[in-house]
């Protein structure tokens, strides 16, 4: 793929931009092959490739320079230095469309970026997330409600000049802290959630809550779940760190009982619970909580387990309590290989039967990684 912001040494976040795609996806590949190399009767299916560009459904811009000369993209925090980053082509066509008007919006509202240096200033990042339908959320960033009135003065202007905006917010980072968000949010439209279309499912998304970056494959990797779970036909299901419950949702499709998602952001099970009352579905419920505590806690177990655990995996006590909980099949999602091969060997009870590759990130060495393991 071209991109003329890595060529000019602009932004070198995409590693491995200049390899072949076919090859990068070989390499990840080969990758998960080795971190997983002491299960040898493990059936690998084939991996899922990604877009090569226009893939990305999310955009996290620092935003630098000037309120009549601003830059969207990243800021060096020594420095202070701004490279503008609008026109970089993993962003979907939504995104794109969005960004030219947000760059006026800062000049017609006179929102003075913060200096990271200097401590001074008010906008620190714009965050654009958008749907396959085109929808868009869009968050400001700002240091105090300083700027509140001016966003919300632009709120007509801005829904005139993109129709599709469906929910914007700003978000506090009140202190000086290297985070892309803060805490608190303010809503300023009628509409608080943004409905991604996967699967034919739409699920409702609020602005602190997580979503995979890359529709594609979040769709690939909930369809491969749900065969799974469609293979197993547990009566239980466990979905932790469930997020806004897409592994649960799916799962729910192709079993008749229960299932139980769990998640520590308040923001995403809200956003599940919309989903789940929207679509009169049945047998499923969602609560906020720490996934191992929730688990350990617990006085019964299910028959089946999904896990879909930040970078750092699921942790020796959570392993500890699966490895004796006597649950017969596991779905373990790893965006992190390394750390899924470290918690394998945490629950030696359980074999890796299937496990498939998945591009959640093109141009890069991260990738996710599905496993169905077997008890036994």
């Amino acid at each position: 793929m071209e991109c003329a912001y890595y060529r000019e040494s602009l932004c070198r976040s995409c590693t491995n931009i200049e390899t072949p795609y076919p090859a990068q996806l070989a390499a990840k590949q080969t990758d998960a092959r080795r971190l997983l190399a002491a299960y040898p009767h493990l059936t690998w299916l084939e991996p899922v490739a990604s877009d090569e560009a226009h893939f990305r459904n999310k955009a996290k811009m620092v935003v630098g320079g000037s309120a009549q000369n601003p830059s969207l993209g990243i800021v060096d925090y020594r420095s202070g230095r701004a490279t503008d980053l609008s026109e970089c082509p993993l962003y979907i066509e939504p995104i794109e469309r969005a960004i030219p008007v947000l760059h006026e919006l800062i000049q017609r509202a006179d929102l003075t970026p913060y200096d990271i240096p200097a401590r001074r200033g008010e906008l620190k990042n714009i965050l654009v997330t958008a749907s396959e339908t085109g929808e868009l959320m869009v968050r400001f960033v700002l240091r105090s409600k300083k700027l509140l009135v001016p966003i919300r003065r632009q709120l007509g202007w801005l829904q005139e000049r993109l129709p599709k905006l469906a929910v914007l917010s700003v978000n506090l980072l009140r202190e000086h802290v290297a985070l892309i968000e803060g805490d608190e949010e303010i809503i300023l439209t009628e509409r608080q959630t943004l409905p991604m279309r996967v699967n034919g499912m739409s699920l409702h998304l609020r602005p602190q809550s997580f979503f995979q970056t890359n529709t594609q494959i979040a769709q690939a990797m909930y369809a491969q779940g749900r065969e799974w779970v469609g293979q197993v036909q547990p009566r239980t299901l466990w979905d932790l760190y469930c997020g806004v419950g897409g592994f649960a949702l799916h799962a729910a499709q192709v079993m008749h009982g229960e299932v139980t998602g769990i998640e520590i952001s308040a923001e995403a099970i809200r956003s599940a619970q919309r989903t789940v009352a929207e679509q009169g579905i049945e047998g499923v419920k969602f609560a906020a909580g720490d996934a191992t505590e929730f688990a350990v806690n617990a006085r019964e177990t299910p028959e089946m387990l999904v896990v879909n655990p930040p970078r750092r995996g699921i942790g020796e006590r959570l392993c500890a309590w699966v490895e004796d909980s006597g649950i017969e099949h596991v779905i373990y999602s790893s965006c992190n290989a390394k750390t899924l091969a470290a918690d394998l060997a945490h629950m030696p009870s359980y074999k890796p039967v299937a496990a498939r590759v998945l591009d959640m990130f093109p141009h890069t060495n991260h990738y996710e990684v599905m496993v169905l393991l077997r008890r036994g």
